[in-house]
């Protein structure tokens, strides 16, 4: 995770910014470092540059962003404690939240000091919302709305209105626009009416929408395999861990264990743990450990399973659009 636990007081709630932040990334764990007062470890996962795009506002107790990724990433997620995140999806791409497929009219919820799992497309972009969850409550009942608050705060999926959803959408776009414009700090009054007109539309939504049920067995069964798996291969870093390691450590056949990953996160299991493992040889080599200095790429790649440096350097370029010695001498030069 990229911050430690936060207190009330480093919250959103404690801030005030009326003007638009914009950050791009040209890096992944940079990227997943540009949200404000979130928990977040960015994996890329298909090939090629990556560039992230960031545009966040946040008010009281209230933060609205948009976020876009050229490529497509898993993310381990976690939002400020007291807080209830919505992610809401411009067009229908085949995310996943927890291993789940986000379909079509849905928006994605978890509450604050949770983690989960999103894994995003290549070209892909959400809408956020974070509100703290005595503000959400109290909006909730001067407008008479009573979403069930407890079995809310156990959702994935909320099934809403189509309209719903497209007005929501629109008044996130709208407020992001006028937050981003240079005079942006001289309409109060209208970045307000913005605020509220987006609050209105998500509680519309949680008040006339449809929790899902939670995850059958047979998938809460799927996804425990995929997460053993990366538990084993997480713990035997320094290995080339294989598929027939894998089947022997999870208990499945072969084809289980392949079936269990495409279901849940989309790939074959060791398309995954190649790109988790050439993640961490690029933040090893970005961050190093702590104050301590790099070491050798041969060495960091060594230590990450790859015992043949020359396939290693050709699956970096590959994943990275680089290769380790090319984004090394870029993080010299900065």
């Amino acid at each position: 995770m990229s911050t430690p636990a936060l207190s009330q007081a480093d919250t959103p709630a404690a801030h005030s910014q009326r003007a638009l932040r914009t950050a791009i990334a040209r890096d992944v764990d940079e990227h997943a470092h540009n949200l404000t007062d979130w928990e977040q470890r960015y994996d890329q996962i298909t090939c090629g540059a990556f560039e992230g795009v960031l545009q966040e506002w946040h008010s009281s107790g209230l933060q609205i962003f948009c976020e876009a990724s050229s490529r497509a990433v898993r993310q381990s997620c976690q939002v400020w404690p007291d807080a209830y995140w919505f992610g809401i999806e411009p067009r229908t791409s085949g995310m996943r939240i927890n291993g789940r497929l986000v379909g079509e009219d849905v928006v994605m919820t978890r509450p604050g000091a949770c983690e989960f799992e999103l894994v995003t497309p290549d070209a892909h972009e959400i809408y956020g919302i974070v509100v703290q969850r005595d503000a959400l409550q109290a909006s909730a009942a001067r407008l008479g709305c009573q979403p069930d608050w407890q079995r809310l705060g156990q959702a994935e999926l909320l099934k809403v209105d189509h309209q719903g959803l497209a007005d929501c959408r629109q008044h996130i776009h709208d407020l992001l626009s006028l937050a981003g414009q240079a005079s942006a700090t001289h309409h109060h009054a209208a970045l307000q009416l913005r605020q509220e007109a987006v609050l209105v539309s998500l509680l519309a939504m949680l008040d006339d929408g449809e929790i899902e049920a939670e995850a059958g067995a047979s998938f809460l069964r799927r996804r425990r395999i995929v997460n053993d798996a990366r538990e084993f291969a997480m713990a035997h870093q320094d290995s080339p861990v294989t598929v027939p390691m894998l089947c022997e450590a999870v208990h499945v056949s072969r084809r289980t264990l392949q079936y269990c990953f495409e279901d849940v996160l989309g790939m074959s299991p060791m398309s995954y743990l190649r790109s988790l493992r050439l993640n961490g040889v690029r933040r090893a080599l970005c961050h190093g450990d702590g104050n301590q200095p790099v070491g050798s790429i041969g060495d960091i790649a060594a230590a990450w399973g790859f015992a043949n440096f020359s396939q290693f350097c050709c699956d970096y370029k590959k994943l990275f659009g680089q290769t380790p010695s090319s984004m090394l001498q870029g993080r010299t030069r900065h």
